[in-house]
């Protein structure tokens, strides 16, 4: 009697695994979809505002729509893909200006979670995105900053700090690979030393390493994924950039081993 009642219990439960593996597949689908979607309808625009208007407008409206459609992306990612954000410490920076903010960078989706609660962030981006043809132009309207070069990074970073923006740079350089925390570069310590502007540490935690730098994109999610931004310690720069980054570094190593509920 046992075996029979237990037989369909384990079936129901199959069952219910093999759905829930398909829905996440589903969901990585509207997920990548979704961002594509918003990239296409809004490129065209990007690329013919860009050079005719006037660049303080034309980079103010590009951030803003940046913001406005990451902002939505996450709102779809939240509604129809069991994903849960909890970003609402970022708020506290939302009117600060010439800010540099640094956090680690376990996913893709960093930038996305940062930028969707900072309406005048600049990004530092890789080159290839900047030169993306779905990404390009609405990241260069808005005046986002390439880091092929770090003195020219540190020129037009420095440039962007003046106006009020807040910069956005990943210390790490690239995605997380050996975790919690990869090696500093010492661009972040050079900028603020220039600009004469405080950082400000976010910390990034991700329930699994989705979109990692060992997560290819088209492995679907472990779901429900959960996203949280922290506010960390706020540091002055200093003379020493090397030792400012060094001390950066120790400081968010010791965050992370301890990360939040």
């Amino acid at each position: 009697m046992t075996q029979r009642s237990t037989s369909p219990d384990l079936q129901r439960r199959g069952l219910a695994r093999a759905l829930w593996h398909l829905y996440e597949r589903l969901a990585m689908c509207i997920g990548l979809g979704t961002l594509a979607l918003l990239c296409l309808v809004w490129l065209p625009f990007a690329a013919v505002l860009h050079p005719i208007v006037p660049r303080a407008q034309a980079q103010w409206l590009g951030r803003r729509v940046i913001t406005l459609a990451f902002r939505f992306y996450l709102g779809v990612l939240s509604l129809l893909c069991a994903c849960r954000f909890d970003l609402s410490e970022l708020d506290a920076l939302r009117h600060e200006r010439a800010l540099i903010i640094a956090a680690n960078h376990p996913s893709l989706l960093d930038a996305v979670l940062l930028v969707s609660r900072l309406p005048n962030a600049v990004c530092i981006m890789k080159a290839s995105l900047l030169d993306n043809i779905l990404f390009g132009a609405a990241a260069r309207m808005a005046r986002y900053v390439r880091n092929d070069d770090a003195l020219q990074l540190v020129r037009h970073g420095c440039h962007s700090l003046a106006e009020g923006a807040q910069v956005v740079l990943f210390p790490e350089g690239s995605r997380t690979q050996h975790f919690p925390l990869d090696p500093f570069g010492r661009t972040l310590g050079l900028l603020a030393r220039r600009a004469q502007v405080p950082v400000q540490t976010v910390l990034l935690e991700f329930s699994t390493p989705y979109l990692g730098k060992h997560w290819p994109l088209w492995r679907p999610p472990v779901l429900p994924l959960r996203c949280t931004a922290r506010l960390g310690g706020r540091f002055e720069p200093a003379a020493d950039h090397v030792a400012f980054t060094r001390a950066l570094e120790q400081y968010f190593h010791a965050e992370l081993a301890h990360p939040s509920p």
